[in-house]
C-alpha cells in the first residue's frame, strides 16, 4: 500500500453507463482503502458518466472528474506537453492495457504508478509470477486495486446502492403490489447490441396473454420507440416516459433501480439498464450478440444468458423469440 497518500488519479478511457456501474466496486474499494485521499477520475479519451448520469452514485467516493483529458487519443501525444501539466499525484492508477496509452498516462507527474499494460512492465506494482488477467473487466480492476492497496477486494455478488425513499415510494405508486411485472429493456448504447424491437414486442404480447404486465424501460437514446410500443401494446407500461415520474426524476438511474426492485423478471440487451436491473434484483434474461458476456457480466446470480452465437451468428437478429421465452420460463423455476 502507498503510504502518505493524499492525492490519487485514476485514468480510464471513458465511461458509458454499463462501464460506470461495473467500475463502482473499484471506486468504492479505492475510497475504503484511502479514506482521506483526494481522488480524481480522469477520462482521457472521452466523457464519464461519473460526471453526469452516475454523479449521485459517486458522491463522497470521487472528488473530481476530468473529461476528455487528452490521453489515449493518438500516439503523437507522447511528443507533446505532459498531460495535466502542473498537477502531481501521489498515486496514478492507469486502468488501460494498451502500452502507448499507459506510457502517456505515466507522463502525468506522480510518486507511484500502477498499470496492467505490457504485463505490468511500466508499473511500480506487479503481481506474482504466472498471473493471468481475468476475463471480467470488473475483476481486472479489483485485482489492480488489490496490488496497490495490499488487501483483498472480493468480487461482489451484488452491488449495494443507496436508493432514496422518495424513489422507492414513487416506484411503488406507479407499480403497486399485485400484478406480475416483467421488465423489457430493448435499448443499448450501440444499436448492433439491440435485439429487434419487434421481438421485444412479441415477448410483451406473450406476457399479456399470460396475465403479466410488460414494463418497458426506455432511456433517452430510444425515445422514438415509445410511440410504437404504445400503439401496439396499450397494456404495456413505460414508467420513464410517464410525466409523473419523468418530471420529478428524469433518467436518474436510482429510479430505474427502484423500478427494477418491483419486477418478477426482466429481459435486456447488453446495456447499462441490464446492470441496473441486476442491481435491483430482477431475475434477468440477458441477450448477447457482438459483445462478450464474460467480460461485462451483470452483477447477479439469477441470470439466463442467451447468445446469438448459439444460433449460428453474431447479429442479435439470430436470437429467436422462442429461446427468450424458454429462458424466462427457466428463470421462473429457479
Amino acid at each position: 500500500m502507498v503510504t502518505n497518500t493524499e492525492s490519487i488519479l485514476v485514468h480510464v478511457g471513458l465511461d458509458r453507463l454499463g462501464d460506470g456501474l461495473l467500475k463502482l466496486p473499484f471506486a468504492q474499494g479505492l475510497r475504503a482503502a484511502y479514506p482521506k485521499a483526494r481522488i480524481t477520475w480522469l477520462a482521457g479519451k472521452d466523457t464519464s458518466v461519473y460526471a453526469s448520469t452516475l454523479k449521485p452514485l459517486v458522491a463522497g467516493v470521487i472528488d473530481e472528474v476530468i473529461e476528455r483529458g487528452g490521453v489515449g487519443i493518438r500516439p503523437g501525444e507522447l511528443f507533446t506537453a505532459r498531460p495535466l501539466a502542473g498537477q502531481r499525484f501521489d498515486l496514478v492508477i492507469d486502468t488501460q492495457r494498451i502500452f502507448w496509452i499507459s506510457l502517456q498516462a505515466r507522463r502525468i507527474r506522480h510518486r507511484r504508478f500502477a498499470s496492467p499494460a505490457a504485463k505490468f512492465w511500466l508499473s511500480d506494482f506487479r503481481p506474482k509470477s504466472g498471473y493471468r488477467h481475468p476475463k471480467a473487466m470488473q475483476r481486472q480492476l479489483l485485482d489492480l486495486l488489490e496490488l496497490v492497496a495490499g488487501r483483498e477486494f472480493p468480487t461482489p455478488a451484488a452491488l449495494q446502492i443507496a436508493i432514496p425513499e422518495a424513489h422507492r415510494a414513487a416506484a411503488a405508486a406507479f407499480l403497486p403490489a399485485g400484478p406480475r411485472y416483467v421488465a423489457l429493456a430493448p435499448g443499448s448504447g450501440g444499436r448492433p447490441k439491440c435485439w429487434p424491437l419487434e421481438r421485444f414486442i412479441a415477448i410483451a404480447e406473450s406476457l399479456v396473454a399470460a396475465g403479466a404486465v410488460p414494463v418497458f424501460l426506455i432511456w433517452p437514446q430510444e425515445t422514438e420507440w415509445a410511440a410504437k410500443i404504445f400503439a401496439r401494446l396499450p397494456a404495456a407500461m413505460l414508467p420513464l416516459q410517464n410525466p409523473a415520474l419523468s418530471q420529478r426524476f428524469g433518467f436518474d438511474p436510482r429510479m430505474t433501480i427502484a423500478l427494477s426492485e418491483r419486477m418478477s423478471a426482466a429481459v435486456s440487451n447488453d446495456s447499462g439498464i441490464a446492470h441496473m436491473l441486476a442491481i435491483g434484483g430482477a431475475p434477468l434474461v440477458a441477450l448477447y450478440g457482438p459483445t462478450v458476456y464474460e467480460k461485462f457480466p451483470p452483477m447477479t446470480e439469477r441470470i439466463e444468458v442467451v447468445r446469438a452465437a448459439d444460433f449460428g451468428g453474431k447479429e442479435m437478429s439470430a436470437i429467436p423469440v422462442d429461446a427468450v421465452n424458454r429462458a424466462l420460463a427457466a428463470l421462473s423455476r429457479t
